[in-house]
Parts: C-alpha cells; structure tokens; sequence
C-alpha cells in the first residue's frame, strides 16, 4: 500500500469514527487534539569520563581539551583521569 492510499485510509476511519460517534469539530477542538504538540524534553547533558583535580571535564566527544592533551604529553595515562 502506498504512502497516499495509507493516508486516505486513515482519513476515511477518522471520518467512520467522527460520524459514529457524533463528534464535532467543536469537541474535537476543546479535547486538544489540534494542539501542536509539547516540544521535545531536552537531551540530558553529556556524561562526564574524564575529570582532573581542577574538576575541568572531558566526555570523550570531539577534540581532546588542552588539560589532557598536556598530561597526556607529560606521561601521564588518559585512564588516571577517568570518572567514575
């Protein structure tokens, strides 16, 4: 079934169900369901994996900030600083 004989399926349902149970646009209207709808939550912050004493974070996304490419230059292991 096509994306177009889908939707004139589904509008001749909704239009079995207006006229079987009396709906009005009025109703319809005052039920919100031509409301837009809520926005999206937002996306929760990034989890943090990498932590120096200074409490600068990382979350291993993109670039490796300077703070850890410098302890990384001096010898030190990425894995010194993962949180958790």
């Amino acid at each position: 079934m096509t994306a177009i004989n889908e939707r004139a399926t589904a509008i001749r349902w909704i239009q079995d169900q207006i006229a079987d149970y009396g709906l009005t646009l009025e109703e319809l209207e005052a039920a919100g369901c031509f409301d837009p709808p809520p926005p999206p939550a937002p996306a929760p912050p990034p989890a943090v994996c990498y932590r120096n004493a200074e409490g600068l974070t990382w979350d291993g996304q993109g670039e490796m900030p300077s703070w850890l490419k410098r302890a990384v230059n001096a010898g030190q292991s990425v894995e010194f600083y993962r949180a958790g």
